[in-house]
């Protein structure tokens, strides 16, 4: 199948004027700018799990294919019951068992023996429960207000041939194949994975273990955001980490340019004199800057390199994590087929108070206390990681000025909002 075209040199690039870009803004500009650029495979459903997919799917038989017994038991034809509180009908030989159908009707007035599972014999459209019968003579006996089908599945009664199953863009999960492979889709087509790669600059970072300067500090956004990206169900894409040298970050993007859809890279995007990145993509790419009215964060990066985007986010961790979640998450989705996904939040009181100043949205770090309240990590900073793990999902503040008391409804964003 063809391949979608790349996204354009100019789509991340300001209206004229604009200066500090409200989170909502930012958002909306980023989803016009985005669109799917990865093409399409077909594969067996049975290695469909977690992929998107590409067109819509329909049911090709029904579910159940054939009206079958919900129990085990003895199957006969209601109508054809004799009249009174007792009732005698005679057992006629053979049975009907899941995967080994009877062969022939069975007569009116009689009962044939049915198990769980098994398609239902002509002439049978009610089956009575073993316990509540009893043998005698060759006779099946049991008191009458049976109702007429019960414990029977009709035909189709849960999904029928040619009903609509899931829409294109639709994210496949363990339920889903299951519902597939039992109306008899056996390959489906989807979206292939979107590959990101991640590239870490900057001297003061180490990646092997080894400090040796008493300057350096480890690595913690490359790892993190390799294992965020493969948790979104993308080709994770590791371009290692290049020191504060040109010619090494001008290779790395060259390569990630070639092996990936997308790049993201973390720190080094501001104006200093150390941020070759920022200069880089300014001489040899097509660098646009979004001051983004966000706390953690603000700088946003955004360039094509060769026909690829790349997203540049704030080198503290935190920073760069919500950052993630807010930018990078729907915005790679649009170009991995899914669509733009939008995180659902839920309303609950505040186990904390705030004094909240205007100008930026604010994300804190946030869990739920036993009595389902919304508690805060002890500090905003954007370098202590901890917090990141500490809590369980991020509470989102407005733009504009607020006092939050305790007991106040605040936004929650559980971490699952996100995708993980």
């Amino acid at each position: 199948m063809t391949q979608p075209p790349k996204l354009s040199n100019d789509c991340f690039a300001l209206p004229r004027g604009v200066d500090w870009t409200p989170v909502d803004d930012a958002l909306a500009m980023l989803k016009g700018a985005m669109k799917t650029v990865v093409g399409v495979e077909t594969i067996d459903v049975n290695m469909s799990g977690e992929r998107i997919l590409a067109n819509d799917i329909t049911a090709l038989q029904s579910n159940p294919p054939f009206a079958n017994s919900a129990v085990d038991g003895y199957g006969f034809r209601f109508d054809s019951l004799p009249v009174g509180e007792q009732i005698s009908v005679p057992l006629i030989d053979g049975r009907a068992a899941a995967g080994q159908a009877f062969q022939g009707v069975v007569p009116a007035c009689t009962a044939i023996r049915v198990l769980t599972g098994a398609r239902l014999p002509d002439g049978v459209d009610t089956v009575i429960l073993q316990e509540d019968i009893r043998i005698e003579s060759d006779h099946v006996q049991f008191e009458s207000g049976l109702k007429q089908g019960a414990n029977t599945r009709r035909a189709g009664e849960d999904v029928t041939a040619g009903e609509m199953l899931f829409r294109a863009r639709h994210r496949i999960q363990p339920q889903d194949i299951a519902i597939m492979s039992a109306t008899g889709v056996q390959h489906v087509d989807v979206f292939k994975k979107l590959r990101v790669g991640v590239l870490s600059t900057g001297d003061e970072l180490v990646s092997d273990g080894n400090i040796t300067k008493t300057a350096q500090i480890f690595d913690a956004n490359r790892p993190m955001l390799l294992d965020l990206l493969t948790r979104w169900g993308y080709a994770a894409v590791d371009l290692g980490h290049v020191g504060d040298n040109s010619d090494q970050i001008r290779k790395a993007f060259a390569k990630g340019a070639d092996i990936a859809d997308a790049i993201i890279t973390t720190g080094g995007a501001s104006a200093g004199d150390e941020d070759h990145v920022s200069n880089i993509l300014t001489t040899e790419a097509t660098l646009h800057t979004w001051r983004v009215a966000i706390k953690p964060g603000r700088p946003l990066a955004l360039a094509m390199w060769n026909d690829t985007p790349i997203f540049g986010f704030p080198g503290n961790p935190v920073a760069a994590f919500v950052c993630s979640l807010v930018f990078a998450r729907p915005a790679l989705g649009v170009m991995a087929g899914t669509g733009w996904n939008a995180p659902r939040g839920f309303q609950l009181p505040a186990a904390f108070s705030k004094s909240k100043k205007a100008g930026r949205r604010e994300f804190l770090r946030a869990r739920l206390t036993n009595d389902n309240h919304v508690e805060v990590f002890k500090s905003e900073g954007s370098g202590r990681i901890s917090g990141l793990s500490w809590a369980t999902g991020l509470v989102e503040l407005p733009d504009h000025k607020m006092e939050v008391c305790t007991g106040d409804l605040v936004t929650f964003y559980p971490y699952s909002a996100f995708g993980i």
